[in-house]
């Protein structure tokens, strides 16, 4: 009985270790701080390469505090609009009303590497809703990664979006209560500005109430796409297009781990009775 509970014990630990959350937020791209601020963004900000997003070159963006990042101005828009028809070319991690004046953490943003490669991010992490205080606690962690792939070809690169945590969606001067949820919630994607077919995305769960929240139908750190963890969803521009791969079904590696507990339970099972 002690060698079939020792066999248990080591498939509970297998599967809470794999299930235990580990941060899927890429380290680094720190190099400069957006000062603590209420619809801020910063002026024009070096890229350090090129991008072609729907056939117009950029090697600069604005970073924008309420977590998304443009390429024609700063946008100050706390409530979210629709990235489907929007007139604005914008990248948006998680599109709502952040406020990091009196809790929470600052925006960071720079250069940095992914995979090996060069890479321009920005991370919103530890950060508080309109009206920032210290009364509630809820905060998000997120980030933006996109990263160069001229070794495709010239102006080629990948949009990153990764997430940590999410326990607000709205601030309280767009419907929101008192703990960021409910009104009008987050929208997470992208948009050229045209409206043209093909030139716009947004995540399945974007303005919907509870959606993208942890525990949620659409949770951000529970899903994935174009990646092999969750938390993460990867968007490759090539040629000035960017193509949606279908949404991913998590890999069942707890499922793999669960049944190879059960092998060594049964191998147990066949040694005691011999």
């Amino acid at each position: 009985m002690r060698i079939k509970n020792v066999a248990l014990a080591a498939v509970f630990t297998l599967t809470t270790a794999f299930a235990s959350h580990a941060s899927i937020i890429e380290p680094g791209f720190n190099g400069s701080t957006l000062a603590p601020n209420d619809d801020g963004s910063t002026g024009a900000v070096n890229i350090g390469f090129d991008v072609n997003f729907f056939g117009l070159t950029f090697s600069q963006l604005f970073v924008n505090n309420n977590g998304n990042v443009t390429f024609d101005s700063t946008l100050s828009s706390f409530t979210p609009f629709d990235l489907t028809s929007t007139g604005r070319q914008i990248i948006a991690p998680f599109f709502a009303d952040v406020d990091t004046r009196n809790a929470g953490d600052t925006v960071t943003y720079g250069m940095g590497s992914f995979a090996g490669m060069m890479a321009f991010g920005v991370n919103w992490l530890n950060v508080d809703y309109f009206s920032s205080n210290t009364e509630h606690t809820n905060r998000n962690s997120f980030q933006l990664i996109l990263v160069d792939r001229s070794d495709v070809a010239t102006g080629d690169f990948d949009i990153i979006f990764n997430y940590d945590q999410i326990q607000w969606e709205t601030g309280t001067a767009s419907g929101g209560d008192a703990n960021g949820l409910g009104g009008n919630s987050a929208r997470v994607g992208y948009s050229n500005g045209t409206g043209d077919s093909g030139s716009f995305f947004e995540l399945a769960g974007s303005a919907v109430n509870g959606a993208l929240l942890d525990g949620g139908s659409n949770s951000l750190v529970s899903n994935r796409l174009n990646s092999d963890f969750d938390g993460r969803y990867i968007f490759n521009a090539r040629s000035g297009t960017i193509v949606v791969p279908p949404t991913s079904v998590p890999e069942a590696h707890a499922f793999a781990i669960f049944g190879l507990g059960l092998m060594l339970i049964m191998a147990v099972r066949r040694r005691q009775n011999r």
